[in-house]
């Protein structure tokens, strides 16, 4: 697959970031948090996720999700995503194994500048988030692209069905976090946008779409995604992070 032995390269002469996830040091997740950054998302907004990010990996629940786990830590990575193959890792893996650790990713993802980015092609951040996964010098138990926007894949080099395949073949989970605007939906009453993202973005195991009523619920999905993300976490959990 041409296009994700491009971006290995791509990720593997990337320098890393803040606290560097070491090679080889097992990690129960390796987690891709991958944002919607195209022109729809205007700065407040954008503002709006990049500190829901923030307050997720530093919330207690999140961090009691991480600490459950067999090896106590999960690699972190951020990404930006919008327009055809320009994708762009923002904040290469960081390790997130206590409440120092968080505070230094949520930072970083703070302190990023905004990437360049436009129009909606997400089957090209999947794989990107693939390659990054495999480039990630680490051993997880799971992969997991966590994908988040607001409209459907409309301009990818890869389209989000092949993409995804192509990631589940990898053993990857690919969820999404679909951040609804307005109330359109399908025959059956689902979210217009959670039905396509479940038919076209999601795929490996345990999959699955949350949605954010709009940019402002952003944080508290966010937060609920993570908790699962993670640790496959038990309901209770899940409710406590509601």
């Amino acid at each position: 697959m041409p296009s994700l032995v491009r971006h290995l390269a791509l990720l593997l002469a990337c320098p890393l970031l803040g606290t560097p996830v070491l090679a080889e040091t097992p990690v129960d997740v390796a987690l891709v948090l991958a944002v919607d950054a195209s022109g729809s998302i205007d700065p407040a907004e954008f503002q709006l996720q990049k500190e829901g990010i923030a307050g997720a990996v530093t919330h207690e629940v999140v961090l009691q999700a991480v600490t459950s786990g067999p090896n106590r830590r999960i690699a972190v990575a951020y990404v930006e995503w919008g327009g055809p193959g320009q994708a762009e890792t923002v904040v290469n893996w960081m390790f997130v194994e206590d409440n120092a650790s968080a505070e230094r990713f949520a930072r970083t993802v703070l302190a990023a500048p905004r990437s360049l980015q436009s129009f909606n092609a997400i089957g090209d951040a999947i794989t990107h988030g693939t390659a990054l996964i495999a480039a990630c010098p680490c051993r997880p138990i799971k992969g997991v692209i966590d994908i988040s926007g607001d409209n459907p894949d409309n301009r990818s080099l890869t389209p989000a069905i092949v993409a995804r395949e192509a990631a589940a073949a990898r053993g990857i989970t690919v969820n999404a976090l679909a951040v609804l605007e307005g109330d359109r939906t399908t025959p059956s009453g689902k979210p217009w946008l959670v039905d396509i993202y479940e038919r076209q973005v999601i795929a490996g195991p345990g999959a699955f779409v949350i949605a954010a009523r709009d940019r402002g619920d952003f944080a508290r999905a966010l937060l609920q995604k993570m908790v699962r993300e993670i640790a496959a976490a038990p309901e209770e959990r899940v409710e406590a992070a509601r």
